[in-house]
């Protein structure tokens, strides 16, 4: 489970603040909301570690054969249009969109939201607050995001202006024309 702090009685952290918070503590996994709060992200068991890489491999073959845009792991941070600066298990840019970036927005937190994410909801997550960073995802600029919910055995499915749709196992999910002909059995 993650740690909130809220720091706002003291200080709201800007971007840059964050960024360099993030520097001088390397082995700390954070985030940042959008009102400024501060998120110690609790790093994953083994089982959830393999099943996000197999998600990072999988999107990232299929990126490979397209050459339709950039694969992230959950080691990178997004600052979000929305204001927070968030790190999905799995993100995908659009080449142009990424390209358009200067180096030096490249090499830091990218300010820009990935039009494709996967949120996987570990054992210790509560399935609120990722919920809510799939709305903040899709507020900033998201195109398709998938949340998977091994503990209920569901997929919530996010596209702007639509209401989320919940699946239940199994399911093959479509990257739909954001990804396209890509698919993801979930078992």
């Amino acid at each position: 489970m993650a740690t909130v702090l809220d720091l706002s009685p003291i200080i709201h952290l800007t971007h840059e603040q964050f960024y360099q918070l993030c520097l001088a503590n390397r082995d700390v996994a954070m985030e940042r909301s959008p009102k400024g709060e501060l998120i110690i992200v609790t790093p994953v068991g083994g089982e959830g570690g393999i099943q996000e890489a197999s998600l990072i491999v999988k999107v990232g073959v299929w990126n490979e054969q397209t050459g339709l845009g950039v694969v992230f792991s959950s080691s990178t941070i997004f600052n979000l249009p929305g204001g927070g600066d968030r790190s999905p298990d799995v993100a995908w840019v659009k080449r142009n969109r990424w390209e358009s970036l200067s180096q030096t927005e490249r090499e830091k937190f990218p300010p820009i939201c990935p039009d494709f994410v996967i949120e996987l909801r570990s054992r210790t997550d509560r399935l609120t607050p990722v919920q809510e960073k799939m709305q903040e995802y899709l507020q900033s600029g998201l195109r398709l995001g998938w949340l998977i919910n091994p503990q209920d055995r569901q997929v919530e499915i996010y596209r702007p202006n639509q209401p989320v749709e919940t699946l239940t196992y199994p399911v093959t999910l479509s990257g739909e024309d954001v990804l396209p002909g890509f698919s993801l059995p979930i078992f």
